[in-house]
C-alpha cells in the first residue's frame, strides 16, 4: 500500500505546484471561473521570473511568499547593515517589457510611414465601398428606410411586429439612408449627386408618418443630416464647390424643424425632465411607453437641438435637452461621481448602476465637450471636466503613463457607479470613440494609448466585436455591425488620409456628431437670440465655477506633446508590442 501512498502524493504534490504557479504568475488557462476578478493581465507577474538575485542561506529557508514577492516580506533584519558598514548594492532588476524587445525595426517599418500612393489606393477603396452600397441602395430600396442586403429590397419599420425595436427603433419610413448620405455625398466630391440627393429628399420625404421610433435616433440619424446638410449648403464660402442651388429655400432646415417638433412630446409628463426614449411622429408618446430609458439616449440631443435652436432663434430646443443633461448630471453618485447606463425618468432612480464608456454612456460624456466646443457655454466644460476626472479615477487600470513606465497598459473598465468596482471583464466597440474625445479634450497622450489597444484587437479579428473580454482575450459578442467609432478616433489622431480634402482646406474647423455628420464651428453658433433662459439648478456648476474654469480651453494642445514624439512612432514599439501581446496577437 506505501506505494500508492507516494504516487497519490506525488500527484497531490504536482497539482498544489501546478496550482500555485497558475495563482502567483498567471502561467495557468486563463479562466474566471465566474469570478469578477480584478483587472491584471499577469505581466507584470512575469517580471519575477527575471530576477537576478543569487540564491543565499536565508533565501533557501524562506517561505515560498516570501521568495516570489521580494524582500518586502523579508525579514529586516536579515538585510541590515552591520554598523560602519555601507549597506549592501541591490542588483538591478530586469524588467518583464524585456520580453517585447527587438521588435522596433518591425514595428517602424510598419508604422513610421504612410506612402502617398498607398494612401491613394485606400482612399479609392473607400470611395468604391461607399458608392457600392449607396448605388445599390438607390436602385433597390429608395424611398424605403434601408437596402435589405439578403432580398435585394428595400425594407422600412416592421410593422407587423411593433415590439421589433432593432428595426422600428431607426427605420421611421423617411427614406433614412438617403437623408443619412447627405453631407457625405459632399465629403467625396459629388456636388451633382448632393444637389440631387436633396432635391429628392424634398420632394419625397415627409415625418407625417404613424411610425414609432427612437428619439436619440430620429436625432443623430435624421435631424442631424437635415441640420449639417443644410449649413453646408447655405456656407457663403462654398467650401466644397458650387453646392447652392437655385430655387433652395431652407426646405432642409424646415424639415429639420417639423422633426423636432414631433420628438418635443418625450420630454413632456415627466417628472424629472429626462425624455421618454420613443415616440410616434403623428400621436406622441405611446400609450404603453416604458419608463425607462438609457444615459446615453437622453443626454445626447444637445448638439443638435442647440444648433437648431440658434439657427431658428428659438430657445425651445435647447432648453429641452439641456434641462435633460442637468436631470442626469444632479443624479449621478456622491460617493464617485460617476452616473449609470440606465435610469427611470419618473422617479430618477437608477435601473442599471454600470458606469463605463460603452453602450447606454458613450455619447452623453461626447456630447458635453463637443457642446462646449461649438457653443461656448462653460457649464458644459465644467461638467465634462468633472465627468473626466471621475473617469480617471474609477474606470481607468493600468500604469499611469501611456508611453512610460512599468506595468498594465491603460484601460478603462466598467464598474458599479456606486463603489467604483469592477462588475464585468469586458468592453463593447462604441468605447472606441473615446480616444477621440481624448484628443478634443488635449490628452493625446492616453488616446494614443487607448486607440493602440483596439487597433490591436481589429488587427486580431479584422474588425471590433461587439463586446471583447480583456481576461478571456476573447469576443464575448461575435458581431460587427459596421460601427464607426474607431474610424472617428483614428480620424482625430492620425489626419492622414485625405489633406486636400475641402474638410481640411475650408477655413473652418469641423466637429462630427456622433452619427459622423459634419457641422462647422461657427461663431453663429456661440450667439443666442433670446435672453438666459437656463438657470443653474442645484448640483449644475454655478457661475462663480464657470468663471474660473480649470481646463485650459483656449490654449493650443501641440506643445502637450514632447518634441522627440511628434516625430517618431506615436507610441514606443516595446509598449505597442505589450498591447499586441495583451490582446492575444503572439
Amino acid at each position: 500500500m506505501r506505494w500508492r501512498s507516494l504516487v497519490i502524493g506525488l500527484v497531490v504534490l504536482r497539482l498544489s505546484v501546478s496550482c500555485v504557479l497558475w495563482l502567483a504568475f498567471g502561467l495557468g488557462p486563463n479562466l474566471s471561473l465566474g469570478f469578477n476578478f480584478h483587472l491584471n493581465f499577469n505581466l507584470h507577474k512575469l517580471d519575477l521570473l527575471f530576477r537576478e538575485e543569487t540564491p543565499t542561506e536565508s533565501s533557501k529557508g524562506s517561505s515560498w511568499s516570501q521568495r516570489i514577492h521580494g524582500p518586502k516580506y523579508e525579514e529586516t533584519a536579515a538585510t541590515c547593515a552591520k554598523a560602519g558598514e555601507e549597506p549592501p548594492k541591490k542588483k538591478k532588476k530586469s524588467s518583464y517589457l524585456r520580453l517585447f524587445d527587438g521588435s522596433e525595426d518591425e514595428y517602424a517599418r510598419r508604422y513610421s510611414s504612410f506612402p502617398d500612393a498607398l494612401k491613394s489606393q485606400m482612399k479609392e477603396m473607400a470611395r468604391e465601398m461607399f458608392y457600392f452600397g449607396y448605388d445599390n441602395y438607390m436602385k433597390y430600396a429608395f424611398p424605403e428606410d434601408e437596402l435589405n442586403p439578403i432580398d435585394c429590397k428595400g425594407r422600412g419599420p416592421d410593422a407587423l411586429n411593433p415590439s421589433n425595436i432593432n428595426i422600428n427603433d431607426v427605420l421611421g419610413n423617411y427614406s433614412l439612408t438617403l437623408i443619412d448620405t447627405l453631407d457625405t455625398l459632399l465629403v467625396l466630391g459629388n456636388v451633382s449627386e448632393f444637389q440631387r440627393a436633396v432635391k429628392l429628399v424634398i420632394e419625397t420625404v415627409s415625418f407625417d408618418k404613424d411610425s414609432t421610433v427612437q428619439v436619440f435616433e430620429a436625432n443623430i440619424r435624421i435631424l442631424g443630416s437635415l441640420i449639417s446638410a443644410h449649413i453646408l449648403l447655405t456656407d457663403p464660402k462654398q467650401p466644397f464647390g458650387k453646392v447652392n442651388f437655385e430655387g433652395y429655400e431652407n426646405e432642409l432646415l424646415h424639415l429639420a424643424h417639423d422633426l423636432a417638433v414631433r420628438l418635443l412630446p418625450a420630454f413632456e409628463h415627466t417628472d424629472t425632465g429626462i425624455p421618454y426614449p420613443r415616440v410616434n411622429l403623428k400621436t406622441g408618446v405611446p400609450l404603453d411607453s416604458i419608463n425607462e430609458t438609457c444615459t446615453a439616449g437622453a443626454g445626447s440631443l444637445l448638439v443638435e437641438f442647440g444648433i437648431l435652436s440658434r439657427l431658428i432663434g428659438d430657445s425651445t430646443f435647447e432648453w429641452v435637452a439641456r434641462r435633460a443633461v442637468r436631470a442626469l448630471w444632479r443624479l449621478r453618485s456622491n460617493e464617485t461621481g460617476l452616473l449609470g447606463n440606465v435610469i427611470n425618468i419618473q422617479t430618477g432612480q437608477w435601473v442599471g448602476k454600470q458606469s463605463g464608456l460603452g453602450a447606454g454612456m458613450d455619447s452623453f460624456y461626447e456630447y458635453l465637450l463637443k457642446s462646449y466646443i461649438l457653443f461656448g457655454e462653460e457649464e458644459d466644460n465644467q461638467m465634462f471636466q468633472a465627468a473626466y476626472e471621475s473617469i480617471q479615477n474609477h474606470l481607468r487600470r493600468g500604469r499611469d503613463l501611456c508611453n512610460e513606465g512599468e506595468g498594465d497598459p491603460p484601460l478603462y473598465v466598467n464598474v458599479n457607479m456606486n463603489s467604483g468596482e469592477i462588475i464585468n471583464t469586458w468592453i463593447d466597440s462604441l468605447q472606441a470613440f473615446f480616444p477621440g474625445l481624448q484628443v478634443l479634450n488635449g490628452d493625446v497622450d492616453n488616446a494614443i494609448c487607448l486607440h493602440a489597444f483596439y487597433y490591436a484587437i481589429w488587427k486580431r479579428f479584422g474588425a471590433l466585436p461587439e463586446r471583447y473580454n480583456w481576461q478571456l482575450q476573447a469576443p464575448d459578442v461575435h458581431f460587427y455591425p459596421l460601427r464607426p467609432e474607431l474610424v472617428e478616433s483614428t480620424y482625430l489622431l492620425y489626419q492622414l488620409f485625405d489633406e486636400n480634402n475641402p474638410l481640411h482646406k475650408s477655413g473652418h474647423k469641423y466637429i462630427f456628431t456622433t452619427e459622423g455628420h459634419i457641422v462647422p464651428i461657427d461663431k453663429r453658433f456661440r450667439e443666442k437670440q433670446w435672453d438666459d433662459l437656463f438657470p443653474c439648478e442645484e448640483g449644475t456648476p454655478s457661475e462663480t465655477e464657470s468663471n474660473n474654469p480649470s481646463h485650459p480651453s483656449n490654449t493650443s494642445n501641440c506643445n502637450r506633446i514632447p518634441v522627440e514624439q511628434r516625430f517618431a512612432l506615436p507610441l514606443k514599439s516595446v509598449y505597442m508590442k505589450q498591447i499586441d501581446h495583451m490582446v492575444g496577437l503572439f
